[in-house]
C-alpha cells in the first residue's frame, strides 16, 4: 500500500521541498496552503507523481477537515504522515508589531497546528505507525529580542508536540515529532520586521548566521518520521543553541 504524507505550506519553501522528497520515494503527496498557484508550481515540479493540491486556510477548521477528507478519499483512506509546516514569521520590537500582526502569527503559528492535530487525529488513528510532525524552530530553543510572538508560539508548538507524542503514543500508537530548523532562506524571510527597514533575511546576513537550505529541512523531516527523536534539529545555529540550552544556559544572551 503506498504511504500518504499530507503537508501544510506545500506551495512553497520547506513545504515544496518535502513535497519533492517524499515524492520521489514513492509516497502520495497532499498539498495544503492558502497559495493556489504556488501548489501548482509544486505539483509542476514534482513531475506527474502522485501529488494532489487542497486548497487550506490553516486558521479555519472547516477547511482542514474538507481538506484531509479529500485527500484521504484519494489516498485509500491513508494517513500516514501529516506535517504541519504552514508558518508566518512576522517580528519586531513588540510595542511596534500591530494587533493583526501578533494575531496573525499566533492563528497561524499555534491555532493552525491545533487545528490539524484536530482535523488530523481520525484519520491517523486508521493508519497504523501514523506520525504527526509540526514545523518547530530554534526560537523554540531559545527566545530572541524581536521575536517574542514568533517565539512564543514556537515554544508552544514544542510544548503541545511534549504532550500529544505521550499522549497519543500511549493510546493510539501515533508517535508527535518536531523539526527545529535555523534560518531557512524562504518566502518567509521577505517580510520587513516592524520598526526595521530590512527585511529577515538582510537581518541574519548582517548578524553573519547561515541558511540552512530546504532540502535540509526535508531530510530532517523524514529523520522525525522514521526515527525515535521526538525534537529534531536542523542547522548549525540551531544546533549551537540546543547545545548551549543543555550545557551552557548561561551563554545563551550573548
Amino acid at each position: 500500500m503506498q504511504r500518504a504524507i499530507f503537508i501544510t505550506g506545500g506551495g512553497s519553501g520547506i513545504g515544496r521541498a518535502t513535497a519533492a522528497l517524499f515524492a520521489a520515494r514513492g509516497w502520495r503527496v497532499g498539498l495544503g496552503d492558502v497559495n493556489a498557484a504556488g501548489m501548482a508550481e509544486t505539483i509542476a515540479l514534482a513531475g506527474g507523481a502522485a501529488m494532489s493540491a487542497h486548497p487550506l486556510d490553516v486558521r479555519d477548521r472547516d477547511q482542514w477537515r474538507a481538506a484531509l477528507e479529500a485527500f484521504v478519499a484519494l489516498s485509500g483512506g491513508r494517513l500516514d504522515l501529516l506535517f504541519n509546516n504552514a508558518g508566518v514569521g512576522n517580528g519586531g520590537p513588540f510595542e511596534l508589531m500591530s494587533d493583526a500582526d501578533r494575531d496573525l502569527v499566533v492563528d497561524v503559528n499555534l491555532r493552525g497546528v491545533i487545528y490539524g492535530a484536530e482535523a488530523g487525529l481520525p484519520h491517523l488513528k486508521a493508519t497504523p505507525g501514523a506520525c504527526l510532525i509540526n514545523t518547530c524552530s530554534a526560537a523554540g530553543l531559545f527566545a530572541a529580542p524581536r521575536m517574542s510572538v514568533y517565539a512564543a508560539t514556537k515554544f508552544a508548538v514544542r510544548g503541545l508536540t511534549d504532550a500529544l507524542d505521550a499522549e497519543w503514543g500511549a493510546a493510539h500508537g501515533i508517535r508527535v515529532r518536531t523539526v527545529m530548523p535555523s534560518f531557512i532562506d524562504t518566502p518567509l524571510l521577505d517580510a520587513v520586521a516592524a520598526g526595521s527597514n530590512r527585511s529577515g533575511r538582510e537581518t541574519v546576513r548582517a548578524m553573519g548566521l547561515e541558511f540552512t537550505p530546504v532540502e535540509r529541512v526535508a531530510e530532517a523531516v523524514w529523520a522525525a518520521a522514521t526515527g525515535k527523536r521526538r525534537h529534531v534539529v536542523v542547522g548549525r545555529t540551531a544546533k549551537r543553541l540546543a547545545f548551549l540550552t543543555r550545557f551552557a544556559p548561561f551563554l545563551l544572551p550573548r
